[in-house]
C-alpha cells in the first residue's frame, strides 16, 4: 500500500512534460482503488447473516420452547412485512451515493480552485466520493431497518417473549 502510495506522489511531483500521461496513471489508480473498495464492500454485506431476535430465557420461552419461538418469530416478521414495513433500510445506496458525489465534488472543486483544474479534480471530486457513498449506502441499505425491529419485538411481546436484542 505504501509503496502504491509512493509511486502516486513521485506522480504527481513529476514534470510537466508528461503530466497528462503521468495524470492518466493516477486516474486509473484512483480508479482502479474506488473499484476495489466497492467490490469488498458488496462482499463484506453478502457474507453477513441476517440478524434475528435473541429472546430473554423466561418461564414462556422455556414452557414453549425454540423450535416454537422460532416460528413465532417467523410469524412476527411475516406479519410486518404484510403490514407494509421494510425489513431493510431501502434507498441507502441511491442517497447516499448522490451525498458522497456532491461533498467530493465540492470538495475537489475548491481544491481546484487553489491548485488549478477546478472542473477536473471536480469531477474526479464526485466520482471518489460517489463511489464511498455506494460502499457506505450498499452496506448500510443491508442493515435491518429499526421500523422493522420495533414491529417484531413488540409483536414478540404480545405473545409472551423479552426480546433482548438482535444478533
Amino acid at each position: 500500500m505504501l509503496t502504491g502510495l509512493t509511486r502516486v506522489y513521485g506522480l504527481l511531483s513529476a514534470s510537466k512534460d508528461d503530466s497528462k500521461s503521468k495524470q492518466d496513471v493516477v486516474t486509473r489508480t484512483a480508479i482502479q482503488f474506488f473499484t476495489a473498495l466497492l467490490v469488498a464492500g458488496i462482499s463484506g454485506c453478502a457474507s453477513t447473516p441476517e440478524p434475528e431476535p435473541k429472546l430473554y430465557p423466561n418461564n414462556h420461552l422455556k414452557q414453549v420452547g425454540s423450535r416454537t419461538a422460532q416460528r413465532d418469530i417467523t410469524e412476527c416478521k411475516l406479519l410486518a412485512l404484510e403490514s407494509g414495513v421494510n425489513e431493510h433500510k431501502d434507498g441507502e445506496v441511491g442517497r447516499k451515493a448522490t451525498g458522497g458525489a456532491a461533498i467530493g465534488g465540492a470538495a475537489g472543486g475548491a481544491y481546484g480552485l487553489v491548485r488549478g483544474n477546478a472542473a477536473e479534480r471536480g469531477l474526479a471530486g464526485a466520482a471518489a466520493g460517489a463511489a464511498a457513498g455506494t460502499v457506505h449506502g450498499t452496506m448500510q441499505s443491508s442493515e435491518t431497518s429499526p421500523v422493522f425491529r420495533n414491529f417484531v419485538n413488540r409483536c414478540l411481546r404480545k405473545h409472551g417473549y423479552e426480546v433482548i436484542g438482535w444478533q
